[in-house]
């Protein structure tokens, strides 16, 4: 096997992690184009697109951008440096966004119509339409709108990241003076104003560009022109710092302030109006995006609150399993002690699991303890009022709060200071460490002992995103993982180090080391001709190390399925490297988002699960929680996760050896096998089932 040097001389030995993230939103386009789709899930697939793309310039351009001002010449993990990745993910945005904006205006925007869903400016509007929409306009937009001119006494304004403005060129006709202004687009409005019978709908810009004359009357309008810009959105809390909690919110207030990264500008802006932009927000040319049509399509988003539930999939009502049907909520525990319980959201239920454990356990007089993890969570999650709920019942009642989880950092101090004054225990965590591990341990008295269980999971206690991202999570009183558990609760909340774990592989200790020997025992199974097979199931995939082993897993004979949602460095099917690894990618109604792991060596097969995806950060720099699964039923389950996405043919995608990725289409005598549809149906077929019974 080549080093990763020697193999970028032949080969490329690893894939670029930002044009990678790139291949995924251009993957999300893909979906909002394919007609198979209920078209208000395609307009929603637009908007993702857009939102996503948003946060990718927030964070990692904003990197690339951050290592270039520093004169760092550091080269990604392909061999680029920070310029030529720069260069690159212009390139792709510019494409990728282009073929958006055709998608919304010559395929979305006539489908929408033959539905009755109609879009346009101020000039598609009929006069009776514009009398209303003057009206509308003096009643509910003209109040709230500021114009900001630039002049003696009359500095550039601030323009906050991610917000639309007008830029106006205006002229006075008496004294020929000329005024550059901004006009920002209401964040409290509609981004779309209907009228008329038809409920013609016009972006609300586009409303307010054809009234400018008051906002500035007696004035001539030389140009108008939408704009709009993305700032730095990172964080970052010094290892030193002495309370993290205020260190985070001046991180949060400084993030306002943050340099702007990238320029929407609306393809018509004149060379002067351009030029003026760049120098007073002081963004080089190669940080300007035109785009032609709408800027800020991820605002069509709000077309899916519209009630057409024919133009949607239909609604899904989640599974509740036979186990844990009981009215009792404490029957949950007695459940547990009997044997596993996996549950995969959004197919099972969230509510009548997840939430059922720690309501029984806020409530049952038997339980002592309560202690959980929060990274990111809802507001109308039940895990929160559990807490408040235990420690007024006088449990002892533990909340672990990660306040850098990116981009809910406000939310997740407002839940911590209110969780504080219910009298729960509040633990912020490390400066320099994420609390990434979805874990919740409920401490009960039997008899006369102390019986611990657990819940472990691979996505966040958010019952929101519950219902959208699929998830894995296992409950279970397995001795050796509750007490590694509590091992890893003590050292998170008091001080000191975690001796050796029995059972659970928990960054940043000994779960790198743990997955590359069960990596290698697989490649070692390969070599003596026996079964050696490995199967994973994560979100991002970018640690070089475990790649390289994975790599010479493949070399001694091993094969490997990889299914990777996002992010894939690996290079797969490459003769002498990887020609025994398969990379897949599924996309679909539902966010892929679980983490589970499978490792054949001969005669043992391991399963694994937890929160860790394979990234330096998850495996070094956080703390992660990946438990092994034992249960034959449960071990059943996972296997036909893996099964199911990886004979998936109408919503996946495979990475070919040259970087790009296919849309895997069924064969003209093969029927379509979407994995989320199948594991619908199954919790279909289970529920009447049971109503038979």
């Amino acid at each position: 096997m080549p080093t990763t040097n020697e193999s970028q001389e032949a080969v490329v030995a690893l894939l670029n992690r930002e044009l990678s993230w790139i291949d995924l939103n251009g993957r999300v386009l893909e979906l909002a184009a394919d007609p198979n789709e209920p078209l208000l899930e395609r307009v929603k697939f637009c908007a993702i697109f857009s939102s996503n793309l948003d946060e990718f310039f927030m964070v990692r351009v904003a990197g690339l951008l951050d290592q270039l001002a520093s004169g760092l010449s550091v080269r990604s993990s392909d061999g680029r440096t920070p310029q030529a990745a720069l260069d690159e993910i212009r390139e792709r945005v510019l494409g990728l966004t282009a073929t958006q904006s055709a998608l919304w205006r010559d395929s979305l925007c006539p489908a929408l119509e033959r539905e009755g869903i109609v879009f346009g400016t101020v000039d598609a509007a009929t006069p009776e339409e514009l009398r209303e929409l003057e009206s509308i306009f003096a009643r509910q937009i003209y109040p709230v709108l500021t114009p900001l001119a630039v002049g003696p006494g009359q500095p550039f304004p601030y323009i906050s990241g991610l917000s639309l403005s007008l830029g106006v060129s205006v002229r006075d006709p008496e004294s020929g003076e000329e005024r550059f202004a901004r006009v920002k687009v209401p964040e409290g409005l509609d981004r779309f104003v209907a009228v008329g019978e038809r409920g013609l709908k016009i972006p609300l810009e586009s409303v307010i560009s054809h009234f400018l004359t008051w906002l500035f009357p007696e004035m001539e309008i030389l140009e108008r022109t939408a704009f709009r810009l993305t700032r730095d959105g990172d964080t970052e809390i010094s290892d030193d710092a002495d309370d993290l909690l205020e260190a985070v919110e001046t991180e949060i207030r400084k993030r306002r302030f943050g340099a702007v990264v990238r320029l929407e500008v609306s393809s018509s802006i004149s060379e002067s109006m351009l030029a003026r932009l760049e120098e007073r927000l002081v963004v080089q040319p190669n940080s300007v995006y035109p785009i032609k049509g709408l800027l800020d399509l991820a605002d069509v988003g709000q077309l899916y609150a519209i009630d057409r539930p024919d133009l949607k999939y239909e609604p899904w009502i989640p599974y509740t399993q036979r186990r844990l049907l009981s009215p009792a909520d404490e029957d949950i525990f007695e459940e547990i002690a009997q044997g596993d319980i996996v549950v995969q959201h959004p197919y099972d239920s969230f509510a009548t699991s997840v939430e059922q454990f720690v309501r029984a356990a806020a409530n049952d007089p038997r339980v002592v303890t309560l202690k959980t993890t929060v990274y990111r969570t809802s507001h109308d999650s039940a895990l929160a009022p559990a807490l408040m709920v235990a420690a007024e019942n006088g449990k002892q009642s533990v909340c672990v709060v990660e306040l850098k989880a990116r981009f809910d950092e406000r939310r997740n101090i407002e839940w911590a200071r209110s969780l504080e004054q219910a009298g729960v225990h509040v633990v912020y965590g490390f400066p320099d460490m994420k609390i990434h591990a979805k874990t919740t341990l409920v401490i009960r008295r039997e008899g006369d002992e102390l019986r611990r269980y657990v819940h472990v999971g691979t996505g966040n206690y958010h019952a929101t995103t519950a219902r959208i991202y699929e998830d894995v999570g296992l409950f279970t009183a397995d001795p050796d993982i509750v007490a590694d558990v509590a091992d890893l609760f003590n050292f998170v909340t008091g001080f000191g180090r975690p001796q050796r774990f029995r059972k659970i592989l928990a960054a940043p200790f000994n779960l790198r080391k743990k997955l590359v020997e069960h990596i290698r025992a697989v490649a070692s199974a390969a070599e003596a001709g026996q079964v050696a097979r490995i199967r994973i199931k994560v979100n991002n995939l970018t640690d070089p190390a475990v790649i390289e082993e994975l790599y010479r897993a493949s070399q001694a004979g091993a094969q490997v399925d990889l299914i990777i949602r996002a992010v894939c460095t690996l290079v797969p099917g490459v003769e002498g490297m990887s020609e025994n690894i398969r990379v897949r990618s599924v996309l679909g109604r539902f966010l892929e988002h679980s983490r589970l792991y499978c490792f054949e060596a001969g005669e043992r097969k391991t399963y694994l699960l937890g929160s860790a995806d394979l990234m330096p950060r998850n495996l070094d720099h956080r703390i992660e929680v990946v438990v092994p699964v034992e249960d034959t039923h449960v071990r059943n389950e996972l296997e036909s996760i893996f099964k199911a996405e990886l004979a998936d043919n109408a919503q996946a995608w495979e990475l070919a050896a040259d970087g790009t990725w296919r849309r895997v289409k069924p064969k003209k005598t093969e029927r379509r096998r979407p994995a989320q549809v199948l594991f619908m149906r199954r919790r279909e077929r289970a529920r009447r089932l049971a109503r038979s019974h």
